[in-house]
């Protein structure tokens, strides 16, 4: 039974996970995602600035940035059911108080704050166990859990708009807020693994006579995931912090497209409707390249990091590419193949981050490289901003996202020499030495 314990199943009650996480994704980042929709609903009743309006968004992307760390640290030391649960509490309180509308503030403090809590307690902890139950196919179960983002994106657009129409913006808050109760069952369907149920057994044990502490540490050494505290300690491993430096640059170019998107089109004379269109294309694509990306890795006929790289390198050619659009059908054309790298690149980051710091350090991990990736997505957008103000262009924005995505696949190859010479080094370590004992011996003879 222990060595059973050893090893992630790769199946069985773990696809039940994934299905759980698939819709945890979907009712966490995809009503985030869709929450624009309330925006000028939200102006319109508290008669204030966009600027000020557009900061209940930017609160919650904050908070469920920051709050990822924390959520990582509440795992290993409690377990990822307990968390994910929270985090849907956290999100419904977050809606519901909304609900109420008393002033920006308090708007601030709840569909923004709780809400961006409740989002990261919940999404993160849900990536998180995926891969604990998951080995062999991890990149699969990963891609199909992250495609909860698209697939309930592509639904809540309509869905939200017509429960605005039916019920108002405040209404519609309160069913979105007892939706995202379902967050807490997909929580009790996350069966912590068997072996990390044995750090809490560990604990109830401090207390046994000392006769029964060799079996209390037994247990702990065979426990792959058994951790009691979060690893800060992460920042000064040279492969962590090369993948955190990627994570940031990739951050700075992701949240540019979709932002500049609309209006460049609006400058090459599209519709209105025909423009609404290519952001459904976007999440159609993104959709599929998630899936083809993580059944594809799942064959392991590359290395998911060399993967990584190639997708990396093909969204940054189709961000040059974009800009030289005209019409509508080109800009679909361009528009679609950013989508699908996107897809492909979401489905096996997090992978990558596992197979870099290995599963005992990985809830610390997802942890410190969201706070720090943070970095990026707040940086990109203003900075993108300034560059198109300078040249008049939207289309210098997507020329600074795809240069800043060519610079991040320079550190994954850089990441993927460190690793080489490492197992390089390690494998020249192992190999036996030649017996020098017998020679040894001789020279003990000759001096006696």
């Amino acid at each position: 039974m222990q060595a059973k314990d050893r090893n992630p199943p790769d199946g069985g009650y773990g696809w039940v996970v994934v299905v759980s996480a698939f819709m945890v994704m979907g009712l966490t980042a995809a009503v985030l995602k869709t929450f624009g929709l309330f925006f000028v609903e939200i102006q319109q009743h508290f008669d204030e600035l966009a600027s000020t309006t557009s900061w209940i968004t930017s609160v919650t992307i904050a908070i469920f940035h920051l709050g990822a760390p924390v959520a990582s640290s509440l795992c290993v030391r409690y377990t990822h059911r307990a968390v994910v649960i929270t985090g849907g509490l956290l999100a419904f309180s977050g809606m519901a108080l909304g609900f109420l509308g008393l002033n920006m503030v308090w708007m601030y403090a709840t569909t923004g704050f709780l809400q961006g809590l409740g989002i990261s307690f919940s999404w993160t902890p849900a990536i998180s166990i995926v891969s604990h139950y998951f080995s062999k196919k991890r990149a699969l179960a990963n891609a199909i859990a992250s495609a909860g983002e698209c697939a309930f994106a592509f639904t809540f657009g309509p869905f939200f708009q017509w429960l605005i129409f039916q019920y108002g913006w405040k209404g519609a808050l309160l069913i979105i807020g007892g939706i995202q109760l379902n967050i807490c069952v997909c929580g009790v369907l996350m069966r912590p693994l068997a072996s990390s149920c044995l750090l809490e057994a560990s604990h109830s044990e401090t207390e046994t006579p000392a006769g029964n502490g060799a079996s209390r540490i037994d247990k702990e050494d065979k426990s792959p995931i058994t951790h009691k505290t979060f690893n800060w300690m992460l920042v000064r491993r040279p492969e962590f912090v090369l993948y955190a430096i990627f994570g940031i640059l990739a951050a700075m170019s992701f949240f540019v497209p979709p932002l500049f998107l609309v209006p460049l089109s609006y400058s090459l004379g599209i519709d209105e409707s025909w423009t609404a269109s290519l952001l459904s294309i976007l999440a159609m694509v993104d959709f599929a390249g998630r899936l083809l990306c993580g059944w594809y890795a799942n064959l392991h006929v590359i290395k998911t990091i060399h993967l990584l790289t190639m997708t990396i390198t093909l969204i940054s050619t189709s961000l040059m590419l974009l800009p030289l659009a005209n019409d509508y059908l080109s800009l679909a054309i361009f528009t679609g193949f950013y989508g699908f790298f996107f897809g492909t690149t979401v489905a096996v980051h997090i992978t990558v981050l596992a197979d870099v710091v290995g599963m005992p350090d990985f809830d610390s991990a997802l942890g410190l490289f969201m706070l720090i990736r943070s970095t990026g997505g707040f940086v990109g957008p203003p900075l993108a901003g300034l560059i198109v103000d300078m040249a008049g262009d939207y289309r210098a924005g997507f020329y600074m996202a795809g240069a800043t995505l060519v610079l991040s696949a320079g550190f994954l190859v850089t990441l993927d020499q460190l690793q080489q010479r490492k197992e390089t080094g390690s494998q020249t370590n192992t190999k036996p030495k030649k017996p020098v004992l017998p020679y040894l011996s001789l020279d003990l003879l000759k001096l006696e």
